[in-house]
């Protein structure tokens, strides 16, 4: 992994300390097969109670304010982490591979050296639509962009469609949705949609937002908040963040959950994914999956068996023109 040193710099031992924790932070989620946002790194600093106990605040309602004691959750300390990140970056300590901006990527044409070459790679992406024989047709749904990388992984294996909402889903999508979502009833499927967000006053509204905009547009569909649920934030105690006061629906929010919330970005990648993963398992005929699996890898054998006698195929090919 590259750790490449571009601007030297001397640190406080604090900042050591820091930089130290991150690279342990970031080496656990690589050892999951995951990498990670900024957001997600200082979450996993939040939940492991790593800020320094002079870095402690508490919200007055109106801003952030230095508490011994407080809290260690504000976002005062996600902009230090941030900086000191920058700078560790920089300095060669973090390895500039294992942070992701997943809102901000190049896009460009694939190029292949031969016909052969892009017939294996047909062959290795060659997909058959392993839900075609199964009673439900499940789609995904995540509040926040910077974690569709936790997601992507079990559902493209699962083979189970998602996006992220990014907050309220807009009404062009939510438009596209339901008339996807109506061919699939039209088909004589049972359509069904896990929804996950943070535990705040929007996070909960969007999934009842999602609800009602289904019943607009194709007269409704199931729609499953997979998380952030009560419950799970019993059970995994990812920290609290003050319920925001000023969201027009913060008033019903307290009164049933008080004045705490919690975000999505909180939880550990494997615990969400596992979330994923069982709400489509507990759907999924697997007899008619594995036969569907079946199907698709003896069709993926003969596209690569064209690939190897491509000389014959392409001699064929110009026999015939």
């Amino acid at each position: 992994m590259p750790k490449i040193c571009y601007v030297p710099k001397k640190f406080k031992p604090e900042t050591v300390d820091m930089i130290d924790q991150a690279n342990e932070i970031i080496e656990d989620y690589q050892a999951q097969g995951y990498d990670l946002t900024l957001r997600q790194l200082y979450y996993q600093f939040v939940a492991r109670d790593m800020f320094p106990d002079d870095r402690r605040w508490r919200w007055t309602g109106s801003r952030w304010v230095r508490d011994l004691n407080g809290t260690k959750n504000a976002d005062p300390n996600y902009k230090w982490l941030g900086s000191i990140i920058n700078d560790g970056r920089l300095a060669g300590l973090i390895d500039w591979e294992c942070i992701t901006d997943r809102t901000r990527n190049l896009r460009r044409n694939s190029h292949w050296e031969s016909p052969e070459e892009i017939i294996y790679t047909a062959a290795k992406g060659y997909r058959k639509d392993l839900w075609e024989n199964q009673a439900y047709r499940p789609e995904v749904y995540i509040e926040k962009d910077a974690l569709v990388g936790v997601i992507e992984g079990v559902c493209e294996e699962l083979d189970v469609p998602y996006f992220s909402c990014r907050g309220y889903t807009s009404q062009s999508e939510m438009w596209a949705a339901a008339r996807r979502i109506e061919g699939y009833f039209n088909d004589g499927y049972e359509p069904v949609i896990f929804h996950l967000g943070d535990h705040d006053p929007s996070g909960i509204d969007m999934t009842r937002d999602i609800t009602d905009r289904m019943e607009l547009f194709m007269g409704g569909v199931d729609v499953q908040r997979l998380a952030l649920n009560m419950d799970q934030v019993q059970q995994y105690d990812p920290p609290p963040n003050p319920a925001k006061i000023t969201d027009s629906r913060a008033v019903k929010y307290i009164d049933l959950y008080g004045n705490e919330s919690w975000e999505l970005d909180a939880l550990d990648p494997t615990t969400l994914s596992n979330l994923v993963r069982n709400a489509i398992l507990g759907i999924r005929d697997e007899g008619k999956y594995q036969e569907s699996v079946d199907e698709q890898e003896n069709e993926r054998g003969l596209l690569n068996q064209a690939a190897l006698n491509w000389d014959s195929v392409a001699e064929r090919l110009q026999e015939g023109m």
